[in-house]
């Protein structure tokens, strides 16, 4: 009779515990709707009701839980509508809590009762609330950009379109894939650039790539991720031949290859696209210099390459490094015929080859002078100065730049 007694005494305090804790849900509700909610408290009450054995599986737990930051949430952005100042940061840390907990709810919803039937009750109510916080998650994540905290603002974007794909908000509103939502991809995209995390960021762009917006952007934005973070070629040139036939018209691509090509001594590959290039841009001084470089250091081509080079300078005659390119073959010629001229033993040959060696060194001083006079602060330019001078015994020059040098 005693072990009756206590197993009934059990019994009764397992039923107050679980009163206790959905009393605890319906508290939590009851105060996320008064005129003036105690936010904290609130969320304390539905905390131990999501942890409770005996209320963590009901749907309701986990819609109040909902309730609670949709209600902050809209009690802030009620202050912005009505021209009030909101606390921002309340206010979208309070939206960004809200999905999580609706998809648990949504789920725990769908689940059949005691006689096998699903009969949702907080379904609607959940779609009618993400349908109509939808596009401040976008302003949420633009208001984390603007505050360069790129994590929180490409988890806003993020939960922008993870609504439009939830299947159950399907033939909703929020599932419509509009113009936000192309710009959502775009700047989660730039987001996860920002936070240096090139997997994601190349996830997210390759993402993005495939709506028709900024799409230039984006494909310009994934060669730099493959080429300067990654260092992957093998991405980057399968990038860059998509970027040519979608922009055929842009020198973008085209360019980036090109410099592929030469990098990789691909030289045929190289003249080919630079003529395809030059027929499109035949004023383009860029694609002379490129072409110049493929002679000069591929093809070992120097006067084929003087004649590109000397294209690029006519076309964009106060670009320094037009204008260092025609001195610098000139320089690495004289340099070469006084290489030779060393190599001599007979001082009549010695003598005419070290005198063709300072007539192209000559050639090539005003090239020199002229690009380092544009650009004092080059260190090549100088350099090769410094190399003329010598060998030509300008020692007032010699010095003088040198000294220059050393500042």
């Amino acid at each position: 009779m005693k072990k009756q007694v206590l197993v009934t005494i059990g019994l009764c305090l397992m039923a107050t515990a679980a009163f206790g804790q959905k009393k605890a849900v319906s508290d939590a509700e009851r105060i996320a709707k008064d005129s003036k909610p105690d936010f904290n408290e609130a969320r304390t009450l539905i905390k131990g009701a999501m942890e409770n054995d005996e209320t963590k599986n009901d749907a309701k737990t986990w819609y109040v839980a909902g309730l609670i930051e949709d209600t902050q949430f809209s009690t802030e952005n009620t202050k912005q509508i009505l021209g009030q100042k909101p606390d921002e940061t309340v206010m979208y840390e309070a939206l960004g809590n809200i999905l999580p907990y609706f998809k648990e709810a949504y789920k725990l919803d769908q689940q059949p009762n005691e006689k096998g039937k699903v009969k949702p009750k907080y379904t609607k109510s959940i779609k009618g609330t993400l349908n109509a916080n939808h596009i401040y998650y976008l302003n949420g994540g633009a208001y984390y950009f603007d505050q360069h905290d790129y994590k929180k603002a490409h988890d806003f974007f993020e939960q922008f379109m993870e609504i439009t794909d939830l299947p159950f908000m399907k033939g909703e509103k929020a599932a419509e894939k509009d113009s936000n939502f192309m710009i959502v991809q775009f700047y989660a995209a730039i987001a996860a650039m920002q936070m240096d995390d090139p997997q994601l960021a190349i996830k997210d762009l390759n993402r993005a790539k495939e709506t028709d917006y900024r799409r230039f952007d984006i494909y310009q934005s994934l060669c730099y991720e493959y080429d300067q973070v990654l260092k992957d070629t093998v991405n980057l040139e399968k990038t860059l031949e998509e970027g040519m036939k979608l922009f055929p018209d842009s020198s973008y691509f085209l360019n980036n290859m090109i410099n592929v090509y030469i990098s990789t001594k691909r030289n045929e590959q190289a003249m080919q696209l630079l003529n395809t290039a030059i027929a499109k841009s035949p004023n383009n001084a860029q694609l002379y210099y490129a072409l110049g470089s493929v002679y000069e250091v591929g093809l070992k081509d120097d006067a084929k390459a003087e004649e590109a080079y000397k294209k690029a300078l006519e076309l964009d005659p106060e670009n320094p490094a037009n204008i260092f390119s025609v001195g610098r073959l000139y320089f690495n010629q004289g340099v070469g015929l006084l290489d030779k001229a060393n190599s001599l033993n007979d001082q009549n040959q010695y003598k005419a080859e070290k005198a063709k060696a300072e007539e192209m060194l000559r050639k090539a001083l005003p090239f020199f002078e002229k690009a380092h006079k544009l650009k004092p602060e080059e260190k090549d330019y100088m350099i090769g100065l410094r190399g003329i001078y010598y060998n030509l015994n300008m020692n007032k020059e010699f010095d003088a730049i040198n000294a220059e040098m050393s500042k």
